[in-house]
Formats: C-alpha cells, sequence, structure tokens
C-alpha cells in the first residue's frame, strides 16, 4: 500500500529524562528464572508463579497494594483508585490456604481493577460521583459474579470520568486522573482510571465499559489492550448505564493473552440481559486458541481513511500509525485503503448518537435498584448539584429536559441512520473481502489536563454499530524531557459481529511482531519480589 502523506511531526511535552532507564520494554511472559515483578506480570506468567510457589496469592495482591499506595496518592499521585477493597487480603488468604482448589479455577488469585460502574458487593458503585457516594449494590454485576466463580480478586473500583460521560476521567469523588506516561495529560476516558492503574502496574488486568470510545481511549492513551465487545457478548446487567444502544463493556489489559482469558471469564448468556441471548453459540470454545504468531498472514485489513486526521495536530498520531501499517504488511496483511465518507466520526458522533435520548430513562431505572441510592433519579442528581458542573452539566441537564426522549421523532430517524450504517458496514466487509478495519482510535494525542474534551475520537463506529473492536499498542510519539518514551498512541481493530477470536489472533500476532509495551518511567519498580 502506498505511503501516506501526513503533515510533519507536532511538539510534545515529555517527562524527566533521571527515569528514562526504567521504561524498557516488557517481554509478554514472565520467566521462570527471572525475578517476579508485579508491575510487568501477565496472568499467565502470575499463575506460573503461584503454582511453582515463587509467590503466595498474598505476596501477589501485597505488591499491588504497595504500589497503589506508593503511586495513586503518593509519588506521581494518579488518582486512578477510587476504593480499595478491605477484603482483598483476606481472600488471598483463602486461595494459599487451599491452593489445590484456587489453582482449579481459570482465573485463580487474578487481582483486577473494577471500573465504578460495574456493581459490587463490597464496595460503593458510585460512577465517580459526589452525588452517589455510599450507593451500595445488593448483588454484583453479572460480569463481576463470573469473574469471582473463575477465581478472580476484585482489588479496588477505580477513578473514571464521572457517570461515564465523557474522555478525560475527571470526577467529582476522585478529581482528575493522571496518565502515568505524561503527568501533565489525562488518561483518556471513560475507563481512565483503569487505564491509569494498568499501565502503572496496580493489578494484573481490568475492566471498563464504552458507549463511544471508553474501553478503548484509555487503552490508547496508556500503552494497553481494550476490548469492546460485540454488544450481547457480556452482560450488561449490574452496569451503571449510559445508553442501551450503545454500551458495551469489556477487558482492559496489559496483553493480548490476558484480554482473552478475561473475554473467556465473562462472554455468555445471562437471563438479567435479554440482549445476550444473541451470544448463544457465539462463544468461542476458546478464545486463547486464536492467539497465533502468524494470524496477520493472508488477512485483509481496510485502512479508513475518513478516520484519519490532516491537521499538523494529527501529526504524530499520523506518523506512529504509519509505522503500524508497516508492520502489519510485513507480517503478511494485506491493506486495502477505504476512501468513504459514511465513516467520519465527526458527522456520526453529531447526527446518530442517541444517549441524550436513552439516558435519563435508563439512569432512573438503575438507582432504583440500588435499596440505600442518595437519589432516586437523574432530577435528584441534578438538583443535588454534587457532580462535577464543567464537565456534566451540559449533558444531564439536556438529557433531563427530554420528557420520553425514546418516543421523539428525531430518536426513531438516528435509530433508522443506525441500521442503515451497520448494514453499510457489513457491505464494505463483504465487498472488499475483509477481515477488520483499522485506524487510529484518537487522530490526536490525548489532551492535556485541564480541558474537558477529548477531540477527535474514532471510536463511534464500533459504538453505534455494536461490532466489536480491539485497541492494541501502535508506538509512541516523540520523546521530549516531560515524557520519555513519548505519549502512547492506540490502533483500533474493527471486525464483523461475534468476529471476537479473529480480533484477538489478529491483535497478538500484531503484538507479537512490534512488542511495543513500555512501563511508564513515572511509576518504576519498587523492588524484585
Amino acid at each position: 500500500m502506498p505511503k501516506i502523506a501526513y503533515p510533519g511531526p507536532a511538539c510534545v511535552l515529555a517527562l524527566a529524562a533521571a527515569v528514562l532507564a526504567q521504561a524498557a520494554p516488557v517481554a509478554a511472559q514472565d520467566p521462570a528464572s527471572a525475578p517476579f515483578r508485579v508491575e510487568a506480570a501477565t496472568i499467565a506468567g502470575a499463575r506460573e508463579a503461584l503454582a511453582s510457589g515463587r509467590i503466595t496469592c498474598r505476596d501477589l495482591v501485597q505488591g499491588y497494594l504497595d504500589r497503589i499506595a506508593a503511586y495513586d496518592q503518593a509519588g506521581p499521585k494518579l488518582a486512578a483508585i477510587r476504593a480499595l477493597n478491605p477484603q482483598a487480603l483476606t481472600q488471598a488468604e483463602a486461595y494459599d490456604a487451599d491452593r489445590t482448589a484456587g489453582a482449579a479455577k481459570p482465573l485463580g488469585c487474578v487481582p483486577l481493577l473494577l471500573k465504578d460502574n460495574y456493581d459490587t458487593v463490597e464496595l460503593p458503585t458510585t460512577g465517580g460521583s459526589a452525588a452517589l457516594a455510599g450507593a451500595q449494590p445488593a448483588q454484583d454485576a453479572t460480569a463481576v459474579a463470573r469473574l469471582r466463580a473463575a477465581g478472580a480478586i476484585v482489588l479496588a473500583k477505580a477513578n473514571m470520568q464521572e457517570l461515564a460521560l465523557g474522555g478525560v476521567s475527571v470526577s467529582s469523588l476522585g478529581g482528575q486522573v493522571r496518565n502515568p506516561y505524561d503527568l501533565t495529560r489525562t488518561p483518556g476516558g471513560s475507563s481512565g482510571g483503569v487505564g491509569a492503574g494498568l499501565a502503572a502496574g496496580f493489578a494484573l488486568g481490568g475492566l471498563g465499559s464504552d458507549t463511544v470510545n471508553s474501553i478503548r481511549s484509555p487503552a490508547s492513551a496508556n500503552n494497553l489492550v481494550g476490548l469492546r465487545v460485540t454488544q450481547g457478548l457480556i452482560s450488561l446487567a449490574g452496569i451503571m448505564p449510559v445508553s442501551k444502544t450503545q454500551d458495551a463493556i469489556g477487558p482492559i489489559t496489559r496483553t493480548v493473552a490476558d484480554a482473552a482469558t478475561l473475554l473467556q471469564a465473562m462472554a455468555g448468556p445471562d437471563p438479567a440481559d435479554p440482549l445476550t441471548a444473541a451470544a448463544i453459540g457465539k462463544v468461542a470454545r476458546s478464545y486463547a486458541d486464536a492467539l497465533k504468531p502468524d494470524a496477520l498472514k493472508g488477512a485483509r485489513l481496510g485502512v479508513v481513511r475518513a478516520l484519519f486526521g490532516t491537521k499538523p495536530e494529527h501529526a504524530e498520531v499520523n506518523r506512529v500509525m504509519q509505522t503500524a501499517l508497516d508492520a502489519l504488511e510485513a507480517a503478511g496483511a494485506t491493506l486495502v485503503r477505504i476512501d468513504d465518507p459514511a465513516f467520519e466520526a465527526d458527522a456520526l458522533n453529531r447526527e446518530d448518537d442517541v444517549q441524550t435520548y436513552e439516558y435519563k430513562a435508563l439512569m432512573n431505572g438503575y438507582l432504583a435498584t440500588i435499596p440505600n441510592a442518595p437519589h432516586k433519579d437523574l432530577a435528584g442528581i441534578l438538583a443535588s448539584g454534587r457532580f462535577h458542573r464543567a464537565a456534566l452539566e451540559s449533558f444531564l441537564t439536556a438529557a433531563e429536559a427530554r420528557q420520553d426522549g425514546m418516543a421523539e421523532p428525531e430518536y426513531r430517524a438516528r435509530l433508522g441512520r443506525i441500521a442503515a450504517l451497520k448494514a453499510h458496514v457489513t457491505e464494505v466487509f463483504a465487498a472488499q473481502k475483509l477481515d477488520a478495519l483499522v485506524y487510529p482510535l484518537q487522530k490526536r494525542l490525548v489532551v492535556p489536563i485541564g480541558e474537558l474534551n477529548q477531540a477527535d475520537r474514532n471510536g463511534i463506529v464500533a459504538g453505534l454499530t455494536g461490532f466489536p473492536a480491539i485497541d492494541v499498542p501502535a508506538g509512541f510519539s516523540a520523546a521530549t524531557a516531560m515524557a520519555p518514551e513519548g505519549v502512547p498512541v492506540g490502533m483500533d481493530l474493527l471486525g464483523q459481529p461475534w468476529s471476537e477470536a479473529k480480533l484477538l489472533g489478529l491483535a497478538y500476532a500484531f503484538e507479537q511482531a512490534t512488542t511495543l509495551r513500555r512501563l511508564p518511567a513515572s511509576t518504576p519498580p519498587l523492588g524484585a519480589r
């Protein structure tokens, strides 16, 4: 495929070079002969270390708690964590007391960060909002219950963009999350606490939600893997809602293999979520079986030109993406240029997004399920004033003003355009014989702290169609004094419905060919264990 002409490199900020040596490439597995490092561990590596007796489950959990203590409210003050699970160490000790039973579970002693819109029985679910402080669900979200059944430990609830309504991860309850690769920048959002926390080595994996961009944006901004699944593959029961048309959840991890492992534990039908009936017969027997280093050989990938920027502020992302496209070709993929204005993200956000039409009814219904919710409806939250007004007031006021948004003619018109978009994207796949579409999740670098909107994001295509998309590390912007490795840039691969196994395989092959994971310089190892 011919090179794409882009503007010259843009100037970016950077972090003190004194800690540059800490930001070395990270191996995908933990060699048995090397000291175990919690900040770089994979699920498979941690499980091997537990099985061999190199570490205990208590060691693992305490290692993450130590890093949180050193770097979340101290040191770089990432503000990624909203609340720690006070039972985490007790649960770790229970694993150690019966290792045979724990080791038999696929996620035995896997500490996780959950975005604070996942219902949990030990911790309130607040959406990061002071208006919902102390709101305690009566039961776990279905996804959380399945992870626990597989042996996982909920280590903490993560800070987020309040109520999942935006892309910079600021909240009235948790404050502004900072990006560990550049402390002057946001971590993307809305699942930014999970993203920053995993990049900083606060857990083995995490869970986010994605209405438009919100799993893949923090993955892109924090050098992580983020998977938004086909809508209906993972239950949304017990997830604080935004849009029934656009919401989906999924894993955020440091490796593709870890994302596959978490997906396996959560996927499948749930009577509490009627949308998941479509997943019957669609869950892969083993998503891990798709992880082959040669999966890109013979793949046809459509490069969506409408999702690349053309302005000077887009230059660094375009440069990184060109290198990533070259790597895809070198790994055996055929790149097909897609020139199609139907994919233009700004127009789709403006003309087809349905969040404000659906939000009030869904949020009011969710609050009614929380026994001690401080407010029982959106009107109460607004009247309280206990939310981040600069970030949320415009959206919340607009949503509350709709008497019955889902009865409005414009809402029905938008649903019609969404159906047409799904059909069109399906036609593009068929006409070009594509395995996936490729584009940058964000056309520009993640924005500095103080801005209230992450402009130029492309997640809306998956958000509207409900098709799956995985974001993988594509590289870094030019290194400067404030970010010695540069600012992370992520690449999205979007597939057809229920193609998660194929997407994971393509992403894994790219990951193995490029080895782009780096530890952030601001959160170095505390010491080998």
